[in-house]
Parts: structure tokens; sequence; C-alpha cells
């Protein structure tokens, strides 16, 4: 088989660069390349990217040693049916190294084609060193490296608006689009920029929040020689993922005219505000995640896909996110309904391997961002405690004794988390304690919750309850009452 490259790919297409992109790794090969290869295929966008290496190490040898191409291969459950789809990405048109290339990036600056700027340089990537100098090429942090390159654009073109850029970050923080333009203003404060510039940027420049979701596993050792095999090629870049894709834009209509994923099927939103799409996916998709994990555990399941495969785990997930989590948040009910659709979709693909013991790591705070403000919302406005998630909390503290039926559970949390309930399950097992002080007293834990639960009307004899009947009946018998 030969060797991906510009010379075994020679009807390979040239577009002007149209995107700046900082980091070359697979979620942006796989989310963002992809998407401009499709955007490029089935609309009038023609453009292709310049990967930047943001961080000295590493050279992205791989990248250039195949002219930008890679494979991204995807698969998952659509309408529950199985997909495949294997795409050649051919829009990487060069790869500078900022450590060793200043120049070349800069001179990317003087490119009146280039218009959009991709991020994704971890959630420490985003961030303010007073130490960085303007005149250190490069300076360390990615946002000082950005303010350069956004400066000696302002300067070439002489303070031109039409030649600013849309800057679309996707790391995994709040409101990114957002920090990155305070910390670039930042560095022109801390550097004395001209005025007119830090105005060109407020007045120019589109830094829009974004909201990403995709799981990208990487190279596909298992399956990397049935899939070259297919292929008919050599790619050292195959990069895998999911089929399932969700990029949510906060950002007005101009900068929506420019990305025509309208034109395309693909899971593109542009909103006015990210906030209530963040609190759909952190409360149905990562509580979802959440409630399955102890309830599965204990029902002697140990991987996602077996949880989803499981009639009653199967049926608590789907009826927790219907029923209770779903109603409390503000949107259309086929819009929560087809989400939910999409997760459980996610949840089935049987090429992901999520074993429930590494997604327990940290579940108690992780209950409190994801599913305690729903309880609670749910208690508000129902006037009704939600019982699956209640249940999902009951199954949660009995899953911290670190053993069930005889066999250890290896937790993962804060050392003081796990010492607390090591402490009080041991004074239940000692028969100091009976399971309705155990539960009152893990309760009252606000270190933990943040809060005393306690006041919440009912949940206190309803976990103890719920705990009573695991222990005596059995987690399966306890869903199918549910």
């Amino acid at each position: 088989m030969h060797i991906l490259n510009h010379t075994t790919t020679p009807n390979r297409i040239q577009r002007p660069i149209k995107v700046m992109q900082f980091g070359g790794g697979n979620f942006l090969r796989a989310f963002v390349d992809w998407m401009v290869h499709v955007l490029n295929q089935e609309t009038d966008f023609n453009g292709d990217i310049a990967i930047v290496k943001p961080t000295a190490g590493g050279d992205y040898s791989e990248l250039n040693d195949q002219d930008g191409l890679f494979t991204v291969v995807l698969d998952g459950i659509k309408n529950g049916k199985l997909v495949a789809e294997k795409t050649l990405v051919t829009e990487v048109q060069s790869v500078i190294h900022s450590y060793n290339e200043w120049a070349s990036y800069l001179k990317l600056a003087e490119n009146e084609d280039l218009r959009f700027v991709v991020s994704n340089t971890t959630e420490a990537g985003i961030k303010f060193n007073a130490d960085d100098k303007f005149d250190v090429n490069p300076p360390r942090e990615f946002p000082a490296k950005l303010t350069v390159w956004l400066y000696h654009r302002f300067k070439h073109f002489k303070g031109d608006v039409d030649k600013g850029c849309i800057l679309l970050p996707c790391e995994l923080i709040e409101d990114n689009g957002t920090a990155l333009k305070k910390t670039v203003l930042q560095y022109a404060d801390h550097w004395n920029l001209d005025n007119d510039f830090k105005n060109w940027i407020h007045t120019a420049n589109h830094f829009c929040s974004t909201l990403v979701d995709r799981i990208v596993s990487g190279y596909p050792t298992d399956r990397a020689d049935e899939i070259e095999k297919e292929l008919g090629y050599n790619d050292e870049l195959l990069v895998a993922g999911e089929y399932y894709h969700s990029w949510v834009i906060q950002a007005d209509e101009a900068v929506q005219k420019e990305l025509p994923f309208a034109e395309t099927d693909l899971n593109v939103e542009f909103v006015k505000d990210l906030a209530p799409y963040r609190e759909m996916k952190v409360r149905i998709l990562n509580g979802a995640h959440t409630s399955m994990v102890p309830v599965g555990y204990l029902a002697g399941i140990r991987f996602v896909k077996e949880a989803m495969e499981d009639e009653d785990v199967s049926h608590f997930t789907e009826s927790l996110l219907l029923e209770e989590a779903a109603q409390t948040l503000d949107f259309p009910n086929e819009v929560k309904n087809k989400f939910v659709a999409d997760v459980l979709d996610r949840f089935r693909n049987p090429l992901l391997k999520h074993q429930l013991i590494s997604i327990s790591l940290n579940s108690t705070s992780k209950f409190v961002a994801r599913l305690l403000p729903t309880l609670k919302d749910y208690y508000n406005t129902q006037g009704q405690l939600p019982r699956r998630i209640v249940f999902g909390l009951s199954a949660l503290l009995r899953f911290y004794k670190g053993e069930f039926r005889g066999e250890t559970i290896n937790l993962n949390d804060d050392k003081a988390v796990l010492a607390f309930f090591a402490s009080a399950w041991k004074k239940v097992d000692d028969g100091t304690s009976n399971l309705s002080d155990f539960v009152e007293t893990v309760l009252k834990n606000d270190a933990i919750w943040g809060e005393d639960l306690t006041q919440i009307q009912g949940l206190t004899n309803c976990i103890a309850e719920n705990i009573q009947n695991i222990e005596a009946e059995g987690i399966v018998s306890c869903l199918r009452k549910l």
C-alpha cells in the first residue's frame, strides 16, 4: 500500500487559506477540520487551513510527512442504525511551528483571505502571564501569541475593520470566547499597545463562545490494519471518533452568513445565549452518565454499552432523562426529546468502550454539578421528589461503601470524601449507627454537597428506604418497581 501524501493524492484541490488553527491534535482534526471539509464539499466556502503549533514540544512531523492529509473514521448509532463513515480530509494546506517559524506565523496575519481563528489549547490554555513579553518570539501563552498576531494584522492592514477575524475557541471552559477576548485585551494593556488597536479588537473582531461535543478516541490501534486495507493506503494520522457531533456557537447573524453550516446536515447551531445549551448538555448527557454509573455497577454491569443493552438499566436511564431531567429545561419538547435520543444513541455505540468505573471518578462532585440542580428544580416545580434521580443518589451512597455483595469497588474521589464515607459505613456495619442515621449524616455534610440536603423534605427517608431495598432485594428488583 502507498503512503498518504500529495504525490499519492494527485487530485487534491488547493484553496485560499481562510482558517488559522492553533493545535493539530485529534479533536480538532476530527471535528473542525472534518467540518471544513464538509463545507468545501457541500457549499461555496472554498477555504483551507493553516495549523499553528502553539507549544514548544513536538513538531507535527507526521502531519508534515503526509502533507496535511489524514483520514477521519466515524462510527456510531444514528436513528437506531449503525453508521460508519471514512473521510479523507484534504484541507490542511500548511503547518507552522510558532517557536521555529515565527516569521511564517506572522506572515499569516498578512493573508487577506484569512478570516477564522480556531483553537483548542486545553482548559489551561486561555490565561494571562505577566512574564510574557511582546518582543519575545514567541511569548509563552497562546493568547499572547494571538495578540501579537492580531496586532501585526492590525498594522499591516492599517486598521481596516474588514480585516478583523472571527474567533472560535473550542477550549472546554465556560464562555471561552469572552475569556479569550478578555485575555487578549489584558495583554494589549500590559504591553501598552495602541488604543486604536484595542478599539479594532472590539469593533472588527468577533470572539464567539462555543460549546463543542464529539468523542474522539484517536488512532484506532486495534483496527488500523483493517481500515487501511479498506482505504488502500497507510495513514499514520488515522483518527477515530463517534459519528455524533454538536457545535453550538454564540454569534450574531453576520458570523452565521460567513459560515454556511445551514446548507449542510452538520449539527451546528448559532444561538444568542449559550448558557441554556450548556445546561442541557450537563443535565442530560453528563447527568445520565452520573446516574447510570452506581445503578449499573451495582447491577453487575461494567460498560456503558452493556448498561444500554440491559432492559432495566436502559429503561431507568431513559425515563430519568425524559420524565425528570428534561422537565426542568426550558426548551421545546421536540428539542429535548431529540437531544435525549441522540445521547442514548451515543451510549449504544458498540465501538466506544466506556467503563463505568472510569466514569465514576469524583462522582459526588459530579452529582452536585450535574444532578442536584435538576433534583431541586424538579422538586420546586413539581412538588415532589424525582424518584429516579433520588434512586440514583441512593445507589451512589451504597456504591461509596466500596464493596457490594463481597466484591471490592475501586472508588476514586477526594481522600477526605472517601474517608468520610468509610467512617460512616463502618458505624452502620458495627451497629453503632442505623441506616437512617447514616443517610442523615451523609446528607448533612455540606462539605460534599455544598448544602444540607436533609432540608429537602422527604429525601432522607426516601434514600434510606431505597438503600434498605437495594440490600434486601437487589438493584434489579428495585429498578422494576420504579
